[in-house]
Protein backbone atom coordinates (compact mmCIF):
# COMPACT_ATOMS: atom_id res chain seq x y z
CA UNK A 1 0.00 0.00 0.00
CA UNK A 2 1.51 3.37 -0.95
CA UNK A 3 2.27 5.86 1.81
CA UNK A 4 -0.12 8.75 2.41
CA UNK A 5 0.54 11.46 -0.15
CA UNK A 6 2.59 9.15 -2.34
CA UNK A 7 2.81 10.20 -5.97
CA UNK A 8 3.02 6.64 -7.20
CA UNK A 9 -0.34 4.97 -7.52
CA UNK A 10 -0.49 1.23 -7.77
CA UNK A 11 -2.00 0.07 -11.05
CA UNK A 12 -5.42 -1.38 -10.30
CA UNK A 13 -5.74 0.52 -7.02
CA UNK A 14 -8.79 2.59 -6.22
CA UNK A 15 -6.82 5.83 -6.79
CA UNK A 16 -5.51 4.63 -10.15
CA UNK A 17 -8.97 3.59 -11.35
CA UNK A 18 -10.48 6.93 -10.25
CA UNK A 19 -7.75 8.92 -12.02
CA UNK A 20 -8.12 6.84 -15.18
CA UNK A 21 -11.91 7.23 -15.11
CA UNK A 22 -11.60 11.01 -14.76
CA UNK A 23 -9.05 11.19 -17.59
CA UNK A 24 -11.28 9.09 -19.83
CA UNK A 25 -14.29 11.27 -19.06
CA UNK A 26 -12.32 14.34 -20.17
CA UNK A 27 -11.08 12.38 -23.21
CA UNK A 28 -14.67 11.66 -24.26
CA UNK A 29 -15.55 15.32 -23.82
CA UNK A 30 -12.62 16.40 -26.00
CA UNK A 31 -13.40 13.74 -28.60
CA UNK A 32 -17.00 14.98 -28.71
CA UNK A 33 -15.85 18.59 -29.21
CA UNK A 34 -13.57 17.56 -32.07
CA UNK A 35 -16.31 15.49 -33.70
CA UNK A 36 -18.88 18.29 -33.35
CA UNK A 37 -16.57 20.83 -35.02
CA UNK A 38 -15.65 18.40 -37.79
CA UNK A 39 -19.29 17.53 -38.55
CA UNK A 40 -20.28 21.21 -38.52
CA UNK A 41 -17.44 22.15 -40.86
CA UNK A 42 -18.09 19.37 -43.35
CA UNK A 43 -21.79 20.15 -43.29
CA UNK A 44 -20.88 23.53 -44.84
CA UNK A 45 -20.03 21.65 -48.02
CA UNK A 46 -23.48 20.05 -48.38
CA UNK A 47 -25.66 22.58 -46.58
CA UNK A 48 -26.00 26.31 -47.09
CA UNK A 49 -23.66 28.10 -44.63
CA UNK A 50 -26.53 30.41 -43.60
CA UNK A 51 -28.58 27.38 -42.55
CA UNK A 52 -25.64 26.03 -40.53
CA UNK A 53 -25.08 29.41 -38.85
CA UNK A 54 -28.79 29.75 -38.10
CA UNK A 55 -28.94 26.24 -36.65
CA UNK A 56 -25.84 26.91 -34.55
CA UNK A 57 -27.35 30.10 -33.15
CA UNK A 58 -30.63 28.33 -32.47
CA UNK A 59 -28.84 25.46 -30.70
CA UNK A 60 -27.02 27.93 -28.43
CA UNK A 61 -30.21 29.95 -27.89
CA UNK A 62 -28.59 33.10 -29.25
CA UNK A 63 -31.01 35.64 -30.69
CA UNK A 64 -30.34 36.52 -34.36
CA UNK A 65 -30.60 40.18 -33.31
CA UNK A 66 -27.46 40.00 -31.15
CA UNK A 67 -24.22 41.49 -32.46
CA UNK A 68 -22.36 38.14 -32.49
CA UNK A 69 -25.23 36.51 -34.37
CA UNK A 70 -25.24 39.26 -36.99
CA UNK A 71 -21.48 38.87 -37.49
CA UNK A 72 -21.80 35.11 -37.87
CA UNK A 73 -24.70 35.38 -40.32
CA UNK A 74 -22.89 38.00 -42.42
CA UNK A 75 -19.76 35.87 -42.42
CA UNK A 76 -21.74 32.78 -43.48
CA UNK A 77 -23.36 34.79 -46.28
CA UNK A 78 -19.98 35.90 -47.62
CA UNK A 79 -18.43 32.42 -47.76
CA UNK A 80 -17.20 31.40 -51.19
CA UNK A 81 -16.31 27.83 -52.09
CA UNK A 82 -12.59 28.50 -51.41
CA UNK A 83 -13.41 30.02 -48.04
CA UNK A 84 -15.56 27.02 -47.14
CA UNK A 85 -12.62 24.70 -47.77
CA UNK A 86 -10.39 26.94 -45.67
CA UNK A 87 -12.92 26.70 -42.81
CA UNK A 88 -12.97 22.91 -43.27
CA UNK A 89 -9.16 22.86 -43.15
CA UNK A 90 -9.06 24.90 -39.92
CA UNK A 91 -11.76 22.64 -38.44
CA UNK A 92 -9.71 19.57 -39.37
CA UNK A 93 -6.65 21.00 -37.62
CA UNK A 94 -8.71 21.90 -34.53
CA UNK A 95 -10.37 18.47 -34.51
CA UNK A 96 -7.01 16.77 -34.98
CA UNK A 97 -5.74 18.54 -31.87
CA UNK A 98 -8.87 17.52 -29.93
CA UNK A 99 -8.56 13.90 -31.14
CA UNK A 100 -4.86 13.78 -30.21
CA UNK A 101 -5.68 15.22 -26.80
CA UNK A 102 -8.47 12.66 -26.33
CA UNK A 103 -6.12 9.81 -27.29
CA UNK A 104 -3.45 11.08 -24.90
CA UNK A 105 -5.93 11.40 -22.05
CA UNK A 106 -7.52 8.01 -22.75
CA UNK A 107 -4.09 6.39 -22.61
CA UNK A 108 -3.13 8.50 -19.54
CA UNK A 109 -0.20 10.16 -21.29
CA UNK A 110 1.43 13.21 -19.72
CA UNK A 111 1.47 15.08 -23.05
CA UNK A 112 -2.32 14.66 -23.31
CA UNK A 113 -2.71 16.14 -19.85
CA UNK A 114 -0.49 19.09 -20.81
CA UNK A 115 -2.52 19.74 -23.97
CA UNK A 116 -5.73 19.66 -21.90
CA UNK A 117 -4.26 22.03 -19.31
CA UNK A 118 -2.93 24.60 -21.77
CA UNK A 119 -5.79 24.53 -24.27
CA UNK A 120 -8.42 24.60 -21.52
CA UNK A 121 -6.73 27.48 -19.71
CA UNK A 122 -6.62 29.48 -22.95
CA UNK A 123 -10.44 29.45 -23.14
CA UNK A 124 -11.06 30.63 -19.56
CA UNK A 125 -10.65 34.40 -20.20
CA UNK A 126 -13.06 34.26 -23.15
CA UNK A 127 -15.58 32.27 -21.14
CA UNK A 128 -15.32 34.75 -18.26
CA UNK A 129 -15.87 37.61 -20.71
CA UNK A 130 -18.95 35.85 -22.07
CA UNK A 131 -20.28 35.33 -18.54
CA UNK A 132 -19.64 38.98 -17.68
CA UNK A 133 -21.52 40.02 -20.81
CA UNK A 134 -24.54 37.81 -20.17
CA UNK A 135 -25.00 35.09 -17.58
CA UNK A 136 -26.85 32.06 -18.87
CA UNK A 137 -27.03 28.53 -17.55
CA UNK A 138 -25.37 27.27 -20.74
CA UNK A 139 -22.39 29.64 -20.51
CA UNK A 140 -22.03 29.02 -16.77
CA UNK A 141 -22.02 25.24 -17.35
CA UNK A 142 -19.39 25.53 -20.10
CA UNK A 143 -17.21 27.70 -17.85
CA UNK A 144 -17.54 25.40 -14.83
CA UNK A 145 -16.81 22.24 -16.84
CA UNK A 146 -13.74 23.85 -18.41
CA UNK A 147 -12.60 25.17 -15.02
CA UNK A 148 -12.94 21.68 -13.52
CA UNK A 149 -10.90 20.16 -16.36
CA UNK A 150 -8.17 22.80 -16.01
CA UNK A 151 -8.09 22.40 -12.21
CA UNK A 152 -7.80 18.61 -12.52
CA UNK A 153 -5.00 18.84 -15.09
CA UNK A 154 -3.24 21.46 -12.94
CA UNK A 155 -3.47 19.05 -10.00
CA UNK A 156 -2.00 16.19 -12.04
CA UNK A 157 0.73 18.06 -13.92
CA UNK A 158 1.80 20.86 -11.53
CA UNK A 159 0.56 20.30 -7.97
CA UNK A 160 1.37 16.58 -7.55
CA UNK A 161 4.90 16.84 -8.99
CA UNK A 162 5.60 19.78 -6.66
CA UNK A 163 4.80 17.50 -3.70
CA UNK A 164 7.45 14.96 -4.66
CA UNK A 165 10.42 16.81 -3.07
CA UNK A 166 8.45 17.48 0.12
CA UNK A 167 7.36 13.86 0.44
CA UNK A 168 10.87 12.57 -0.14
CA UNK A 169 12.16 14.82 2.68
CA UNK A 170 9.48 13.50 5.08
CA UNK A 171 10.04 9.80 4.37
Amino acid sequence: MPAFGSLQTVIGSKEHRARLQALRTVALLEFGKGLLVLVAAFSLYWVDPNDVAGGFLSFLHISPDRHFAQLLLRWADSLSNAKVWFVVLIACVYSGLRFAEAYGLWRARAWGEWIALVSGAMYLPFELYKLADRVTAFHAAIFLINLAVVAFMFYLRIYLPSLKPAISRIT
